[in-house]
Formats: C-alpha cells, structure tokens, sequence
C-alpha cells in the first residue's frame, strides 16, 4: 500500500508540474492584460509537433515517420526544445496582436471568441500536416524505468517535476528582481500609471502572450514522450492547469503553481481510490474554492478605482 501511495504521488508531481507551466502562463496573460488565451491547449498539442517535427527533420527522417526506431542524440533534443518554445512564443505574439489586442479594454469579451477561433485554425493547420494520429517522442533520457525502494520513475517525469520548478524560481526571480519584473508587476497593478512611468505597456503585453504561449509549447514538447504527441492531448491539459490557476490564484504567479501542482496530487490520489470520481471531485473542489474564495486560495482581490 505504500508503494502505490508513493508511487501515485511521483505520478501526481509529475503531471502537477505540466498543470503548473499552463497555469504560470494564463496568470502571466491574466494579470497583464485581464485576458485569457482560450486556445492555450491548442498551443500545448502544437508544441509538441514542432518538437517532433524538428527532431525529424534534424535526424533526416521526412514528416510523419514514427520515431520508434530513431535514436536522437541529446543536442538535437535541446535544439528541438528550444525552437518548440521560440516557436510557440512568436504564434502566441501574433495570437496578441491579432486577436487579443483589437478587442482588450473594449466593452464586450469578443477577445473570448477570438482566441477560441485562433486555437482553431492551429489545431485544423496541424491537421492538414501531421493528421488526427498521436505519435511517440523519445524521452531525452531513455525510456528505462528508475526503481527506488521499489516505486518505479521515468526520467521524463523527474525532468517535468524539475523542470517546472526551475521556470517557476526563474521566472520569480525576474519578476521580483528585474527592472523587467518590476514593469510587468506595474502594469498588473495599474496599466494607465504604468503607462504614465514611461513604461511600454504594449511591449510587456505582447511579452507576457510570448513567455506564456511559450512556457504551453515546452509543456507540450516534455509531455509528449509519456502521453504521445497528439493535436488533442492540450485540451484536457489547459483545462486541468486553468483549475490549478483558479485554485491557487490567478493573480498570484506562485499560487498559480502550487494550484497546479495541488491538483495534480490530488488527482493522482483520487485515481488511486476510485478513477471514475476524478473529474468529479477535481471539478467540485474547484466550484467550491471559487464560491468560498473567489480569487483563488493565494489570490488577491482586485480593487477597481473610479
């Protein structure tokens, strides 16, 4: 019984710590733009077929063979890496300027609808070019199974587990230690006294849609070796990490993550009891956090000036 007890909690850090970089990234956009990218799921899925796609292209496979039987050194994984992450951040700048910013601070919430539409025509281009089928991407370190005291890890969950706490100390860091930080937390605070600073408002806008539609294409590229690359795997993962969000605070950067990582653990657990109550109790938790306290558990009210 302890086994599997420790063993549902290195499974429920690991998909905690993908909810976790969706809800940093839809907390960055929330609190500087007081807009949510609805199509954040659809950036996941497609970061994980740039990633493939550029492990394919570099080991002079062509688009669409199977990896399976391709051996992938490390420095390609990292180049793969990288320009799913570069490539996911310059989509979600254009997903701002043509999508989100026409319609931001006007009445109405067509940002919803457009962003929703956005995310449609990515997912339909990702069909015409790499099809409904999910495909298999090696894990950077090996696919063997690491056996502590009889718990059994991969090293692609050890890898999400670590690697979202580095970009959630990284990104802390450079919220509360950098002039670019310091920006960023103005315009949360007041876009219009930001603005009156000197501060390119526009400019730290259009940077919070690059870093959070970036930090969904690297959370897309880590989970594609454990759940397979596939143009339908992001909805459930933008869902999970918008509940993590709300559940820690959509205002708060490290409520968001703790949120994440919250509900990860606590859907592994439920699985390990009965796994046909997961959605239920996950969904209710979060009704209830938000009829209790609705700006999240670690949020912060935001009060409007007139």
């Amino acid at each position: 019984m302890m086994q599997a007890l420790l063993q549902a909690l290195v499974s429920g850090l690991a998909s905690g710590g993908a909810y976790a970089l969706v809800a940093l990234g839809l907390g960055i956009t929330f609190t500087t733009t007081k807009t949510l990218n609805f199509a954040h799921g659809d950036f996941v899925s497609a970061g994980s077929f740039i990633g493939l796609s550029v492990m394919l292209l570099l080991t002079g496979a062509p688009l669409g063979t199977g990896m399976d039987a391709l051996a992938v050194d490390g420095m390609a994984q990292l180049v793969a890496l990288a320009l799913a992450v570069l490539a996911m951040g310059l989509l979600g700048s254009v997903l701002y300027l043509t999508a989100v910013r026409p319609f931001a601070g006007k009445p109405g919430m067509a940002w919803v609808m457009s962003t929703i539409g956005f995310g449609i025509i990515v997912q339909s281009i990702g069909l015409a070019m790499w099809g409904p089928a999910p495909f298999k991407v090696p894990a950077p370190f090996g696919e063997e199974v690491i056996r502590i005291a009889g718990v059994g890890l991969r090293s692609q969950e050890i890898l999400i587990i670590v690697t979202a706490l580095a970009v959630m100390a990284l990104l802390d860091f450079v919220l509360q230690r950098t002039m670019i930080g310091k920006a960023l937390r103005a315009v949360a605070h007041d876009r219009r006294v930001a603005s009156l600073m000197g501060i390119d408002v526009a400019a730290i806008m259009l940077g919070a849609f690059f870093v959070s539609t970036g930090l969904a294409g690297l959370c897309g590229y880590l989970l594609a070796p454990i759940a397979s690359a596939s143009l339908f795997m992001g909805l459930g993962i933008a869902l999970k990490g918008f509940c993590g969000a709300i559940l820690g605070g959509l205002t708060n950067p490290r409520g968001c993550v703790l949120g994440g990582f919250v509900l990860g653990l606590l859907e592994s657990l439920i699985n390990l009891w009965q796994a046909q109550w997961r959605e239920i109790v996950l969904f209710a938790l979060v009704i209830l956090v938000l009829a209790l306290r609705p700006n999240g558990l670690f949020g912060r009210a935001v009060t409007e000036k007139v």
